[in-house]
Parts: C-alpha cells; structure tokens; sequence
C-alpha cells in the first residue's frame, strides 16, 4: 500500500533523497521507439536541463542523476536552510521564475504602498512558497509536468506520461549516499547501454569526469607555459553537488578523487571482460567505511531490492524505523 508522501520525506533524518520516475503507454523517454521508428534522445537534454535549471530555483541541490530510456533517477540533496535564510523578495523572484504568483503580490513587486493587513497576508503567501522551495514534491512536479508537456505536445497527444507518482528512497547515512549514487551512475553499464564510466552517456559521473578531465589538462598547460598561479583549486560541475568532505554539511561527504576511484573499480565489477582488470587494491573509502567488496557488489547492483522507502544500516534503519513509531524497515532485519 502507498504511504503518504510526508511520511516518506524526513528532514530531520537526512537531507538525501532518492527519486525515480518511469514512463508509461509506451511513451519513451529518451532512446529507439522500435514500433514507431522514432528516436527519441533529445528528451535527455530536456530533462538534464530542466533538473539543472530547478536546482537554481529550489533549494535542493543534485548529488547524482541518470536518463535511462524510460526512467531516470535523481539523488537530491535538500538545502532547507538556503531557503529559511531567503529573503521575501529572494523568495517571490525565484517562486515567479516558474509560476505566476498572485495579483497581490505583483501590486508589492510593482512598487505599491500597501498596508499592513496586505502585507500579512503577502507574508503568508510567501512563507508558503518558500516552504515548497525546499519540498521534493514541488521540485519533481515542476519536472515530470514540464517533461510530460513538452512530450505530449511532441507526440501530438494528451494523456499520462508518467505511470504515477514518484518513487523515493531516504538515505540516511553515508554508506547509503554513496552506495545509491553509485548505483544512479552506474545504471547505463548495468542495463549494458554502456561499457565505460566516461561513455554513460546523460549521466552525472560521466560529466564529472569530463570536467576532471579538463581540469588536468588546463593543470598540465600551466606547468608546460611555467604558469605559477599558486594553488589550483579542482574544479567541479557548476550545477551538480560537490563532493567534499564530511566535515562540511554542504557537500557530499567524500572527496570527488575517492568517489572516482571507487567508480572505476565498481565498473570493472561490474562489466564481465572488465573483470581480470579489476584493481587488487580495495579503494580506501569502502575500507574506511568497513564495506566488504562483495557486499559492495551486491548493493550496487541491487539496491531498490535491499531497501524500501528508507535505506542504511541497520542501527540507521531501526533508529529512523522507531522515530516514525514503526518496529522495523526493510534491510534492518
């Protein structure tokens, strides 16, 4: 049975969430339609682009995305006080990037003096705008609609193009962020659209590695000229959340250099001729997070089946699980 959505989304948790959305009546995302004929690859660039553009306008951030042929996953990080430090005005700015407002609040954004029971009530309207500023709910409704629009009106029709209601896992430690990123980035060579880190295509590790990529040869051109700028600092994708430290809540808690490397050696897991090649050294993170390469394996490759609507240790799992008075969540027992 579904469970209501204020159930599932526990700030107070953790601010990583996991988001998948799929198709139906055969509507393609993106990919070979083979009973029409039709290819339909560009509805990858819509949805990259509206995901990063809602980035800019709501206060969540992308931690990892890929655009499968009838599906794609976010893993989403809320950023709920960004939005409690917004100003009114930040907040009707960005609220009117996507919707019309209201007649009262264009009479205050025009210049008008208006008096103090209107301006409660633009107080009001504003708080609840800002609180959906924060809301994954809001944020996927502004994608799946824009999506679903945009498609209908391609394919010259009316109708559903999403089969229901998003799909959200909460991650509520840092094993479950980085074992569900690395799920979301490896899902082309899985579904064997793809051999390569750097070919999976439409894909957050494939343009976190392309920006690396151009960083090192920007790096290299400086030696080479005898450019001594002092220190470097690495580049990351502009609209993607950077990766860190865990000491600094406001990025992914890993160092970008670990999760590429942790990268590669779970492709080579992964990809059967890839196998023989597969480092003999136990990328550092997953020792430091005392994760056994086997156990590692199986998580990556199956992890919607280990969770439900929570995903974590055990002890995260039994905690959360008692916190929302519930005995216990799938992958606790």
């Amino acid at each position: 049975m579904a469970r209501a959505r204020e159930s599932l989304i526990d700030l107070d948790a953790t601010p990583y969430y996991h988001c998948i959305n799929r198709c139906i009546r055969r509507s393609y995302l993106c990919g070979d339609d083979k009973f029409s004929g039709n290819n339909f690859d560009h509805r990858r660039t819509w949805l990259v682009d509206r995901i990063k553009f809602l980035s800019t306008v709501f206060s969540i951030d992308i931690a990892a995305y890929a655009i499968m042929s009838n599906h794609y996953h976010l893993v989403l990080k809320v950023n709920r006080d960004e939005a409690l430090n917004l100003t009114n005005d930040d907040v009707i700015e960005r609220w009117y990037q996507l919707y019309h407002g209201c007649i009262l609040v264009d009479r205050y954004r025009s210049g008008e003096k208006l008096n103090a029971a209107y301006m409660l009530r633009i107080n009001e309207i504003v708080n609840e705008w800002r609180i959906r500023l924060y809301d994954i709910s809001w944020f996927m409704r502004s994608l799946n609609e824009f999506i679903a629009r945009k498609a209908n009106k391609e394919d010259n029709c009316t109708g559903k193009f999403w089969e229901g209601r998003f799909k959200s896992q909460a991650l509520l430690d840092e094993s479950a962020i980085l074992s569900c990123m690395m799920y979301v980035d490896l899902n082309p060579i899985r579904a064997k659209m793809a051999d390569s880190l750097i070919g999976s295509d439409f894909t957050s590790i494939q343009e976190r590695i392309k920006q690396y990529q151009s960083f090192k040869k920007q790096s290299n051109k400086k030696k080479k000229t005898n450019e001594t700028s002092g220190f470097t600092v690495l580049q990351q994708p502009k609209l993607l959340l950077e990766f860190g430290s865990s000491m600094d809540k406001n990025t992914i808690p890993f160092t970008l250099f670990d999760y590429l490397e942790l990268a590669d050696f779970s492709s080579r897991l992964i990809v059967p001729n890839k196998r023989g090649s597969v480092l003999k050294t136990t990328p550092k993170i997953l020792a430091v997070l005392n994760i056994e390469v086997d156990s590692w394996l199986n998580t990556i490759q199956h992890f919607r089946r280990h969770y439900a609507n929570f995903a974590g240790s055990k002890s995260s799992l039994m905690k959360c699980a008692h916190s929302h008075n519930h005995s216990w969540y799938k992958g606790s027992a």
